[in-house]
């Protein structure tokens, strides 16, 4: 222990949850930086002596990710792998208190708002200068950018507002200057994220000022592709798809969380819109936005949630035939108006509706899929894998959608744009060459 105490510092950040969480860590990470202090992310080389452990505390599964994470370092330092073991995120705001107590191995529990105070752990300055600076963990040529804090709404099953507080957004110039420094790392797309995405600027400028905000954006010499992640079909913005429409560096795309299409379930969960109104909204997006490529997410086994429902749900799909869906199960998170109601669909049971959900979307997404074979697409290469090239359209997101599998005779480069011409489809996938 002599010889480690004599080496500096070197911090390793694990980061569990969202992308949102991974801009706290890429924040955290920046500032360590400047704070001259050795960081790196998910290290899996082992040589730090420092941890610390960004967790998620959204639903149960990911909840038992963190705690399994937090013990496995807890270990490390009992074995004297390490000296000091710190936690924050999402989890440790909601149960510090119950954590303290039960892994008092933890050498500090922070919240999610609360960098500065980890900062002081390792003697170090908050640097209001570094605003927007962060350390990537993304391969360079892409990245997330938050553009506001929290969330206003009081979804039945959502525990955000618990762990992140009310809806902060930050200012047109704050994130117009972090996306200008993004780009002069050679970053050429941004996915923006908040837990919504619609209500930006209503705190800080007395209404909804998506579209200022893109267009501003979309001037940033350089980012060649703005995604959008996470907008409530509630009050949707229209104006955000003429935008859209107009400028050829926003994709068309749109990530909008419809959690069901059921008026019974939509009440239950508190979701603020009718079936119908749901279904205006999206047929106003593809007539101002032809060809946009929208993306949801569902949730099956809510409390009080029938067969007849789940058809309801069914049904839908196959009439608005989304590009891209993920379903949750429900989890009865305590805090939630939710976890008042009888959690009264087993565990097995909110799999098999799930399952049920993906295998009508598998088939959808086979459709759509084949209908670009013989078409050409502009893709951004992002990486090399197993002697072959794998990139996306601008209708596919990171991680979350299709991937298009590159033929190519000449090297290509990770953030390289090149016209693929799409020879094969998948259910999930494409695959074509480069003309």
């Amino acid at each position: 222990m002599k010889a480690r105490t004599l080496k500096p510092d070197k911090v390793n950040i694990i980061t569990l949850g969202c992308s949102k969480n991974l801009v706290d860590s890429e924040v955290l990470s920046g500032q360590l930086k400047a704070n001259e202090i050795n960081v790196v992310h998910e290290n899996a080389r082992l040589d730090h002596n420092i941890v610390v452990v960004n967790t998620c505390g959204f639903i149960d599964k990911a909840k038992e990710e963190s705690i399994n994470t937090i013990l496995a370092q807890v270990d490390l330092k009992k074995r004297g792998k390490l000296d000091k073991v710190y936690v924050t995120g999402c989890l440790s705001e909601r149960y510090r208190n119950d954590l303290e107590s039960e892994i008092p191995e933890v050498d500090s529990w922070f919240g999610t708002l609360e960098l500065p105070l980890i900062l002081k752990e390792f003697d170090a300055d908050y640097k209001k200068e570094l605003l927007g600076e962060r350390l990537l963990s993304t391969p360079k040529h892409y990245a997330y950018l938050k553009i506001s804090e929290g969330c206003n709404r009081t979804c039945a099953f959502c525990a955000i507002p618990l762990m992140r507080g009310k809806h902060i957004s930050k200012t047109i110039e704050e994130i117009v200057a972090e996306a200008e420094g993004l780009v002069k790392r050679g970053v050429k797309e941004v996915m923006l994220i908040a837990q919504e995405l619609t209500y930006y600027g209503l705190d800080i400028y007395k209404k909804r000022m998506l579209a200022d905000l893109l267009k501003r954006l979309s001037d940033v010499q350089g980012l060649e592709w703005i995604r959008l992640h996470y907008a409530y079909p509630n009050k949707f913005p229209l104006e955000v798809l003429d935008v859209m429409r107009e400028r050829e560096n926003i994709c068309n795309y749109l990530d909008m969380p419809l959690q069901h299409a059921s008026d019974r379930m939509l009440q239950l969960m508190k979701r603020q819109s009718t079936k119908a109104e749901i279904i205006e909204t999206l047929n106003t997006i593809r007539d101002k936005v032809p060809g946009i490529c929208l993306r949801t997410t569902l949730i099956t086994g809510f409390p009080g949630e029938t067969r007849d429902d789940v058809e309801e749900l069914k049904s839908f799909l196959q009439e608005q035939h989304f590009d891209r869906v993920g379903v949750f199960t429900y989890s009865h998170e305590e805090g939630t108006s939710g976890y008042n109601l009888m959690d009264d669909v087993p565990a097995a049971e909110k799999q098999k509706r799930a399952e049920e959900i993906m295998e009508v979307q598998q088939e959808i997404s086979y459709e759509k899929n084949a209908e670009k074979v013989g078409k050409i697409f502009k893709v951004i290469v992002d990486k090399k894998e197993a002697g072959r090239y794998l990139g996306r359209t601008e209708f596919d997101s990171v991680e979350v959608d299709n991937e298009v599998i590159i033929q190519s005779g000449k090297k290509l480069q990770p953030g390289q744009f090149v016209q693929v011409k799409i020879t094969n489809a998948f259910d999930y996938d494409l695959e074509g060459e480069v003309i």
